[in-house]
């Protein structure tokens, strides 16, 4: 009776790595392990208390936040999905209204040369503001925690998708522009022809970089004033000083990191789907 030979281990793992389906899959199958180690054992030095481990995360977090994220027992008592629920709908308002606003105000700074370096100063001084020093203007101006949440995402969001799309414009190549004169083309056709096409990829760069802003700026705002969100139930649960409370700021750090970044690859997307250079 014959037994098949069977290939040493080391070429089993060469043959897995050289596979150009899991090939991909390789630095996260070794890396994410080696980080969640390092974490258990810093957290076993550190102790329980002060930075729970991931097992630690996961077990004190499983019921309810984690098997049942859309919880609702009244009132802010609710599982985290529906806490993000309550975030993302802040962030849509205020991440569209500085989108539109952005865009519009970009596209006139950025045909007016006269404009663009008249109000330059203002852009540059109030862009570099830190989001939680607009809010308490927001509040004495809106008298609503709500209000001024949203308004805190727009005034954040805003700058990048101005400038961006201002520096679009002003690339846009001297071929083009010497095209459209000769070829006479009316103001409504050179904006559509050559103008939103070429400075496409600029906007969306901008409304990608907004769109990160907007998401940090609803988490620290909500942490100051807010009713519900995900930022409430982080300085909530920091509040509240119980056993359980570490392990829930971590996972509800985990979940806004992992929206954070669909949001980025969401937009980004979008972006590839519209530009005309990539099509």
């Amino acid at each position: 009776m014959t037994t098949a030979l069977r290939p040493p281990s080391s070429l089993r793992r060469s043959a897995w790595a050289s596979n150009p389906k899991l090939k991909p899959f390789l630095p996260y199958v070794i890396c994410l392990p080696i980080f969640l180690a390092i974490w258990q054992v810093i957290s076993a030095i550190l102790g329980e208390s002060r930075l729970p481990g991931p097992i630690n995360v996961v077990a004190n977090t499983w019921m309810p936040y984690i098997a049942e994220p859309f919880f609702d027992n009244g009132g802010t008592s609710k599982g985290l999905g529906l806490q993000i629920l309550i975030s993302l709908q802040r962030v849509a308002i205020g991440y569209l209204l500085a989108a539109f606003t952005g865009i519009l105000i970009g596209g006139i700074l950025g045909m007016s040369k006269f404009l663009g370096k008249g109000l330059d100063p203002v852009i540059q001084v109030l862009r570099t503001v830190p989001p939680l020093a607009w809010f308490p203007i927001s509040l004495m101006v809106f008298q609503d925690a709500n209000t001024s949440a949203i308004f805190v995402i727009f005034i954040t969001a805003i700058w990048p998708i101005i400038i961006n799309t201002a520096v679009g414009i002003n690339q846009i190549p001297d071929d083009y522009n010497n095209v459209a004169r000769v070829l006479k083309l009316s103001k409504k056709d050179y904006i559509l022809n050559i103008l939103i096409p070429s400075t496409v990829p600029y906007v969306f760069a901008g409304l990608r970089i907004a769109v990160g802003l907007a998401w940090l700026a609803i988490v620290a705002a909500e942490m100051l004033k807010a009713d519900g969100g995900i930022g409430y139930f982080i300085w909530d649960s920091y509040n509240a000083g119980g056993d359980g409370s570490s392990s829930q700021i971590i996972l509800a750090i985990f979940y806004v990191g992992l929206v954070g970044l669909s949001l980025d690859r969401l937009v980004a997307w979008i972006g590839r789907r519209v530009s005309p250079v990539s099509r």
